[in-house]
């Protein structure tokens, strides 16, 4: 899930840059359209992984949004006697200090989710305006944004976040999420690209052409389109690896210095013995949870990739 260039080289390789008739869709009119679609979600509602893995996203989700609201107190805050096993009056049991560790989980669940959404959001978006702006105008402009593309590809991207983490004396979840999201584009510029100048001389982007549109608008109403399945894929990519990246800051200390996350909380767990005094229920659900999102994100991408590439869909 980190989004190595070469696994995303194989999924870009797996996922048809313009499946069969695609470009006859995009002239024909929104009928074939439709009916592409439907076919979409037709495979989409039977694909086992795809729905176990947007299943177990989406609990965790209800969990973020709902976990906060039956708890009356923070998830810093001493609530309770301290390390004390999950029971009625704590589900999930308290830490060392008396916190509750419910209350922390459901917090971190959010903190999670924000930084996947934003950091994942933020690498796509550039990764996309440059690789569509070096796929599709060519010349001197791709040469200069594969270049940039390459010196960031090869920048170490959890050293470059350690050291710029370490010099930050109030770190956030916010600015965490926004050195992800620039350090982690790279993989999805080079794809794009790659992509864009296959399908710039399609017929049916000529036909555009003819018609007077121009580059922006044949980019959003022709050619992304066309790759609007392996977006999707790449976009579930970064989530997850967005997830990681963070989780990984968080558990070696460079998190946020205020709130809690699934990483902090780990990280909390370790500098107080949690794991030698027994108490497992501290660093257990931080884990469950991390690992639970990240693998399901993968499941779901195995399973778009079924849905979308017609030779490996089941019946």
């Amino acid at each position: 899930m980190s989004g190595g260039p070469d696994l995303q080289e194989e999924l870009a390789a797996a996922t048809p840059a313009a499946p069969p008739g695609a470009a006859t869709a995009a002239v024909a009119g929104p009928a074939p359209r439709a009916r592409a679609r439907g076919e979409v979600l037709y495979f989409a509602r039977r694909n086992r992984k795809l729905v176990a893995g947007l299943a177990v996203v989406a609990g965790f989700l209800v969990v973020a949004a709902v976990g906060p609201l039956l708890t009356d107190h923070g998830p810093n805050d001493y609530v309770g006697p301290p390390s004390q096993p999950p029971s009625a009056d704590f589900w999930f049991g308290t830490t060392t200090f008396g916190q509750d560790v419910f209350a922390q989980f459901t917090h971190g669940l959010r903190s999670t989710f924000l930084v996947g959404v934003l950091g994942g959001g933020l690498a796509g978006l550039i990764g996309m305006l440059i690789g569509f702006t070096a796929g599709y105008r060519g010349g001197v402009v791709d040469e200069v944004l594969n270049m940039l593309t390459n010196v960031v590809l090869v920048i170490p991207t959890l050293a470059v976040l350690l050291i710029v983490a370490a010099y930050l004396r109030v770190r956030g979840v916010v600015p965490e999420a926004i050195f992800i999201g620039l350090t982690s584009w790279p993989w999805v510029a080079r794809a794009v690209r790659a992509q864009t100048f296959s399908l710039r001389t399609r017929d049916f982007v000529d036909l555009a052409r003819l018609s007077g549109a121009g580059g922006r608008a044949i980019i959003v109403r022709e050619i992304a389109p066309n790759m609007s399945s392996y977006l999707l894929m790449s976009g579930i990519l970064l989530f997850g690896g967005a997830v990681l990246l963070a989780a990984t800051l968080d558990f070696i200390g460079l998190g946020p210095t205020s709130g809690i996350s699934l990483g902090l909380m780990m990280n909390n767990a370790v500098l107080w013995s949690a794991l030698q005094l027994g108490m497992w229920w501290w660093f257990v659900p931080p884990g469950l949870g991390i690992t639970a999102i990240v693998g399901s994100l993968y499941i779901m991408n195995v399973g778009l990739d079924e849905v979308f590439n017609p030779k490996l869909r089941k019946l």
